[in-house]
């Protein structure tokens, strides 16, 4: 109970069609109570595929989350397009939604785009959170994955497991069997048929990635972040976060025990992600 003359907060838990935002078609979905939270999603990567991770903030956020131009139920453009439109997406759903701030989840290529919107409007995000992601630039780059894209099934699935996380090697996941279901679990995300339109959303997304270089501009970040790191992560080396840090005034950087994936390999993780994004502004 809130007491007296207190009303109880808003849950939410909308699916909604898609909304004509920034010039494109993009899907979305809100649930949860508590502060407002935008989660940005990593490369290549639906909500499908994200729910398990927004169904551990749910309950403790207003979330919304978008399917990226490309990928999903969100429309694919005729044309490329740039980082800045994936910020400028953000910032429309933000609007549409009527947030005049929010807190921020950006992990990988999500945390890319989050980097791109906290530098565009710095104003507006109240606190951020950078999960296994890179700037580009001085600050260093992620493992190029339209290079991975083009290798052959089963070399593409042996060196995505060992990007993942450096220790992935076949003694290792035998002796692991948590991490051996991580890597099984991700081959069989990527044997997952897909369509032309599938396919080519996910090559423009990539294509859109590699031209990623935010590292002049972070200075412009002004409010509470942390910068969280997966130590044997090969995907987004530590030292990128490690730059990441160095550039934002104040930011905080943590490293987890794990890779690319730290949130499921190391659990401290999540709870310190959510406790440190649901601080009171």
């Amino acid at each position: 109970m809130l007491g007296p003359g207190r009303a109880e907060p808003p849950v939410y838990d909308c699916t909604v069609p898609s909304e004509r935002l920034n010039g494109n078609d993009i899907y979305f979905e809100r649930s949860g109570t508590g502060p407002r939270l935008l989660f940005i999603n990593g490369s290549g990567s639906t909500l499908e595929r994200a729910k398990p991770t927004i169904d551990m903030l749910r309950p403790h956020f207003d979330l919304a989350a978008h399917d990226q131009r490309g990928l999903g139920l969100t429309e694919v453009p005729t044309t490329p397009w740039t980082m800045a439109d994936h910020a400028g997406d953000a910032i429309a759903l933000m609007d549409h939604l009527g947030w005049d701030t929010c807190r921020v989840w950006g992990i990988s290529f999500g945390g890319m785009v989050a980097q791109e919107l906290a530098v565009t409007v710095p104003a507006r995000i109240e606190r951020l959170a950078l999960l296994c992601t890179s700037a580009g630039g001085d600050g260093g780059a992620s493992y190029p994955l339209h290079q991975l894209a083009a290798l052959p099934p089963s070399v593409r699935s042996e060196t995505a497991a060992r990007i993942m996380d450096t220790r992935f090697t076949p003694d290792w996941l035998a002796a692991h069997p948590g991490d051996r279901l991580i890597v099984e679990q991700l081959n069989a995300a990527n044997l997952t048929e897909k369509t032309p339109q599938q396919l080519r959303g996910e090559h423009l997304q990539l294509e859109a990635r590699r031209g990623h270089d935010v590292w002049e501009r972070l200075h412009r970040i002004s409010c509470p972040t942390l910068v969280a790191a997966g130590r044997y992560d090969g995907l987004a080396p530590v030292e990128n976060s490690e730059r990441i840090a160095s550039r934002i005034t104040g930011s905080e950087l943590r490293v987890y025990e794990g890779g690319h994936l730290f949130i499921a390999q190391d659990h401290r993780a999540f709870p310190e992600l959510i406790e440190f994004l649901a601080t009171p502004a």
